[in-house]
């Protein structure tokens, strides 16, 4: 027997030609598509199926609707729809409906990243590293297990304010200070998350400070998530006037 899962995802009616075009965007081959008697359309790319059904009313801000898949190469697929996104918007949208995510190792085993697209359903984009899908414990300094949560809380539960919260908190110690590494991920990840929340002035004096984190070759390499993003925000439009 063989067997395969294909999503039903909640669509605003009037908007269901805007969530075609931004899978088009995206690489996917529209195989279906119906405006009556309801809204309806499916998009495929590969061995992904998507099917997407109307509804009067929907509120794509107040969505929770998404799913999961999986991929053996995620670093490519990630450029690859920043890629599409870049070339049909002009620009890489890092925040908002529709909205790309960063792409980082999570601590429960996955590399991922997430995809928000124009009515409001997440999907959630990643590749194994090899562990299991526990949560790993998180570390017992307090800036590795500030980080540890913060990654959590913004990009997978997507409680952005308690990221937030967590990362200023740590930041505002004058005990204890963290090493360059974690400094450079705390200051990328916060810069990030105000970006996200319409904070242009506070995410680019972050985003500053973040570029201005001496770091040793070594360190770099172990921080080439949190530099790609930096690098990326730089460039987002409403991170800062340039």
């Amino acid at each position: 027997m063989t067997e395969k899962a294909i999503p039903l995802l909640p669509c605003r009616s009037d908007l269901i030609q805007a969530v075609v075009d931004f899978y088009t965007a995206l690489g996917f081959e529209t195989t279906f598509r119906q405006q009556s008697p309801y809204a309806y359309a499916v998009v495929e790319r590969g061995s992904i199926e998507l099917q997407f059904y109307g509804m009067k009313g929907y509120d794509p801000a107040a969505s929770h609707s998404g799913c999961y898949l999986l991929t053996d190469d995620v670093d490519g697929l990630h450029a690859s729809f920043r890629d599409g996104l870049k070339a049909d918007l002009g620009k890489v949208p890092t925040r908002g409906l529709p909205r790309i995510g960063p792409l980082k190792d999570m601590s429960y085993g996955m590399r991922q990243f997430l995809i928000t697209d124009p009515t409001g359903n997440t999907l959630r984009i990643g590749q194994s590293t090899g562990t299991d899908g526990h949560h790993r414990p998180a570390p017992k300094d307090t800036f590795g297990r500030a980080l540890h949560t913060a990654d959590l809380f913004a990009d997978s539960k997507q409680d952005l304010a308690g990221a937030a919260k967590i990362i200023d908190r740590v930041l505002g110690l004058t005990d204890e200070q963290p090493t360059a590494p974690q400094l450079l991920r705390l200051l990328v990840l916060r810069g990030d998350i105000a970006h996200r929340l319409g904070d242009a002035p506070l995410a680019q004096r972050l985003l500053e400070r973040a570029a201005s984190v001496p770091l040793t070759p070594e360190e770099r390499t172990a921080v080439r998530d949190a530099l790609d993003r930096l690098a990326v925000l730089h460039t987002a439009p409403g991170t800062a006037d340039r």
